[in-house]
């Protein structure tokens, strides 16, 4: 089934809904978005001359024009191709170049770097930019399309990976997989109520972008900020004029809010859930959360080539603090969604006993059908049948997972295995200790040593000493940071994510 199902079915049950909201302000009910995507899907075939299986790249900021440009795409049976708005152009040349994509849209403040790309991309024929004149005579074309028809492991999303350790791969997911995701968010993650929304404060070309498929099923509110991103004191004021609100956050854009909620003490009543994913939520973070917040959140684990849908931890069980287990629980990432198997494996992917660290292996509708034209890292990544996500975690006895850290960040010091979450986790307790992130340095005797990278609470002064006892109180004494860094800010990439490969050369360059 075409996932432009989901659209016009709800424009057919419910074609006055709200759809679509920039800011404060409807831009389009049901019956207007699926209009306007069905025009654009006729225009693409028409006037741009796509068929079915091409692909359509986005360089966009989130916008009233993201949300129906994919609708459109898989209305026509297109498949696309969300690029990051924070990259650079000439990452996005290679993304262009890669997918092969013959048209690219645009969000103006991207259309320039992009025309400059178009001469040297060979498959790229055209950019068009949203919101102009030409975008706007696609949309008002007469004539609509019908839906194209789509077979499950069609191409529908060519998502490209962060690439922090080499060039990102384009992880090809189809409509097969992100049904089985909106099936997931459904029944794993959180209720869609009539008259909720999901706000897009994190980036539409990931995560946030995937949520828009659940809330387009149950005719749910997309909702834009007008700053087109991610802004506490905006998500607060949207939350009152559009209650019951859905949004996906980074564990840092969940920082942020519980800052500005302590600090400005906003009414909270119009936030519903806030699911966070995309890195380690440390049990201290959470645990402010919950207590500044309330009851709202959720988490979910996902990779690109699982996206959204390895694991979920819900309302309920954050909910449960009754629980003799509870503390483990909410640090862990829950337990497997629907669709999704998960298994601890050994070096030959045999599944390791409850409570012992392994590599996660993934398999179900939901993994990703391989790479785009890369059959040897698929054949490698999709071996023995599981989806090897290279993070290492362990099993408990109930089915919650729980993760330790990639396995390329594992730290071995002495013949000993150290997890820096582990590490992190405990200095994280300090009051004074606002982030954290903790590598190995190369060590002529142990071959590895720990060093933690810390940035302070403003205004505050941490003392090694300090650290090192909150250390000792709760894990081994080999596992301590044998040094220490106070830095203002630890590096990430455009996603939120810690680049540990920075800070592991900024130490190499020292040693040098």
């Amino acid at each position: 089934m075409n996932l432009a199902h989901l659209l016009a079915r709800s424009a057919r049950v419910f074609p006055d809904r709200p759809a679509v909201a920039l800011g404060e302000r409807i831009v389009a009910d049901y019956r207007a978005l699926a209009r306007r995507c069905s025009a654009l899907a006729a225009a693409t075939r028409g006037r741009l001359g796509l068929v079915p299986g091409d692909r359509v790249a986005l360089f966009m900021k989130n916008s009233p024009e993201y949300v129906e440009l994919l609708w459109a795409a898989w209305w026509a049976g297109l498949a696309a191709v969300p690029i990051n708005a924070k990259l650079h152009p000439k990452e996005a040349e290679y993304i262009l170049d890669d997918s092969g994509a013959r048209v690219c849209f645009a969000t103006p403040d991207l259309a320039e770097a992009i025309f400059q790309l178009a001469g040297t991309v060979p498959a790229l024929e055209r950019v068009i930019v949203a919101g102009t004149a030409e975008y706007r005579g696609l949309v008002a074309e007469d004539g609509a399309s019908d839906l194209a028809p789509a077979l499950p492991d069609d191409l529908a999303w060519l998502f490209y990976t962060s690439g922090t350790t080499g060039r990102p791969k384009g992880v090809m997911i189809t409509h097969r997989n992100l049904l089985a995701a909106t099936l997931c968010y459904l029944a794993d993650v959180d209720e869609i109520a009539d008259g909720d929304c999901s706000i897009h404060a994190a980036p539409m070309s990931h995560g946030s972008g995937l949520y828009a498929l659940p809330h387009v099923a149950r005719a749910a509110k997309q909702v834009i900020p007008e700053s087109g991103g991610f802004e506490a004191a905006e998500i607060f004021a949207l939350s009152r004029a559009h209650p019951g609100v859905a949004m996906f956050a980074a564990p840092t854009m969940v920082k942020r809010l519980v800052d500005h909620a302590r600090l400005a003490a906003p009414v909270l009543d119009g936030i519903k859930t806030i699911i966070y994913g995309g890195g380690p939520m440390y049990l201290a973070d959470i645990q402010e959360a919950l207590a500044v917040m309330g009851q709202r959140f959720a988490q979910i684990y996902g990779q690109g080539e699982s996206p959204m849908t390895i694991t979920a931890l819900a309302k309920r069980h954050l909910a449960d603090v009754g629980h003799p287990r509870y503390l483990r629980r909410i640090a862990s990432v829950g337990v497997a969604q629907s669709v999704i198997e998960v298994r601890i494996g050994d070096e030959n992917d045999q599944p390791l006993p409850a409570d012992e660290p392994g590599e996660v292996l993934v398999r179900g509708d939901a993994v990703m059908k391989g790479y785009w034209r890369n059959p040897e890292a698929t054949a490698d990544t999709l071996r023995n049948g599981w989806l090897h996500t290279g993070d290492v975690g362990a099993l408990d006895g109930d089915g919650f997972l729980t993760l330790m850290d990639r396995s390329k960040d594992l730290i071995i010091s002495g013949g000993s295995n150290i997890y820096p979450r582990e590490v992190e986790e405990a200095l994280l307790r300090h009051r004074d200790v606002h982030e954290v992130s903790v590598v190995g340095r190369v060590h002529a005797e142990w071959g590895e040593e720990v060093v933690a990278f810390v940035v302070r609470r403003a205004g505050t002064a941490v003392a090694e000493r300090e650290l090192d006892a909150l250390c000792l109180e709760s894990i081994a004494r080999f596992k301590r940071p044998r040094s220490y860094r106070f830095v203002e800010s630890l590096p990430k990439n455009n996603y939120g994510k810690v680049l540990k490969t920075e800070l592991r050369e900024r130490l190499r360059r020292e040693g040098d």
